[in-house]
C-alpha cells in the first residue's frame, strides 16, 4: 500500500509516478516487483543515464565550427542537470554533497592521471583544469550519486558493516594505489583480498516493495563494475576520452573492471560520509517511497 508522504520523485513528476504505480497494480505481484526494481534503478542512475546520453548525442550532431566546445557544452549540461534536480527536489542536499566531493576527487585524478599519460580528452576546450575538462568530473561524480540515490530509495540496510575508520583507511589506500603504481609496486591484488577481508560479510538489505531481499555487497560491487566498464567502452567509442593506441577504437581491456571495481570502494565510502550505512532494525522500511 502507497504512503501519503512526499515521494523522492519530487512534486513535478508525482502525477506520473502515480500512473506507473496504478498501472503495476494490475500486474501478478512478482512481475510488478521485477519492473518497480528496474524503474527505481533508472531513476538511482538518471544523473548517469542523462550524462551518457549527452555524451552520445553530442558525438552524433556536434560540429567543429561551432561557437562552443562539445566539451564546454557538457560541463554546462551537466551543472543544469544538477541544478534542476535540486530545484525539481528530485534530489537531495545530502546527495549534492556526494556530488561535490566526488568532483573534487575525480577531477584530481583525472589531472595527474592524464599527465601520466594513461588517457587523454583529444578534443578542445576552454572549462579545463590541467589539461583535462572540468566535465570529466561529473562521470566521476555520476557513479556517487548513483548510489546515495540508491541508498535512499531502496531503503537499503547493512549487516556487519566494518568501522568507519577502517572503510576509510582501504578507500584512501586504493585512491593512493591509483597514483603510486606508476612510482612504486602495484598492490591492487592486496587490496583486492582487502575488500574481500573487511566487506566480505556485509549483506545488502533492500527494499523494492514491501519484502526486504538481500545481496552481498561485494557481489553488488562486481556487478556494478561490469555496468562501468560497459560505460567507459561508450565514452571510449565516442572520442571522450581515449587510451594509449585507441586513435582506432577497439574494446577496453577486461582488467579496467578491476580499477572500477575497486574505484567503487572509493565511491562508497565518500558516500558513507554524508550518507552513514544503518542496519536492518534502525528504523522501520520505508517501502514504496520512491
Amino acid at each position: 500500500m502507497e504512503s501519503d508522504r512526499p515521494h523522492q520523485t519530487g512534486p513535478t513528476l508525482e502525477p506520473l509516478r502515480r500512473l506507473i504505480r496504478g498501472r503495476l497494480e494490475r500486474l501478478p505481484s512478482g512481475l510488478a516487483e521485477f519492473i518497480l526494481f528496474g524503474l527505481k534503478q533508472a531513476w538511482a542512475c538518471l544523473f548517469a543515464g542523462l550524462m551518457l546520453g549527452l555524451i552520445i548525442l553530442t558525438k552524433l550532431v556536434w560540429q567543429p565550427d561551432w561557437p562552443i566546445h562539445r566539451y564546454d557544452a557538457l560541463f554546462v549540461s551537466a551543472l543544469a542537470i544538477q541544478v534542476t534536480f535540486l530545484a525539481l527536489k528530485m534530489e537531495t542536499v545530502e546527495e549534492a554533497k556526494v556530488i561535490l566531493i566526488y568532483h573534487l576527487v575525480g577531477t584530481a585524478m583525472e589531472i595527474f592521471k592524464v599527465h601520466m599519460g594513461s588517457w587523454a580528452y583529444p578534443e578542445e576546450a576552454i572549462i579545463r583544469l590541467g589539461g583535462v575538462p572540468l566535465f570529466s568530473g561529473f562521470m566521476y561524480a555520476s557513479v556517487g550519486s548513483y548510489m546515495a540515490r540508491a541508498i535512499r530509495i531502496f531503503d537499503m540496510r547493512f549487516t556487519r558493516y566494518p568501522p568507519f575508520w577502517t572503510t576509510a583507511l582501504l578507500a584512501a589506500a586504493i585512491y593512493a594505489n591509483f597514483y603510486l603504481h606508476h612510482f612504486l609496486a602495484d598492490i591492487r591484488i592486496a587490496l583486492f583480498a582487502a575488500t574481500v577481508l573487511l566487506f566480505g560479510r556485509v549483506r545488502i538489505y533492500y527494499t523494492v516493495e514491501e519484502r526486504p531481499r538481500w545481496m552481498p555487497l561485494v557481489v553488488a560491487a562486481f556487478f556494478t563494475s561490469i555496468f562501468l566498464w560497459i560505460a567507459e567502452n561508450i565514452g571510449t567509442a565516442t572520442g571522450v576520452w581515449l587510451y594509449p593506441g585507441q586513435q582506432t577504437w577497439h574494446m577496453v581491456p577486461f582488467t579496467k573492471l578491476g580499477s572500477w571495481y575497486l574505484l567503487l570502494y572509493v565511491s562508497f565510502v565518500l558516500v558513507t560520509i554524508v550518507c552513514r550505512p544503518e542496519p536492518p532494525d534502525a528504523a522501520p522500511a520505508r517501502a514504496g517511497q520512491a
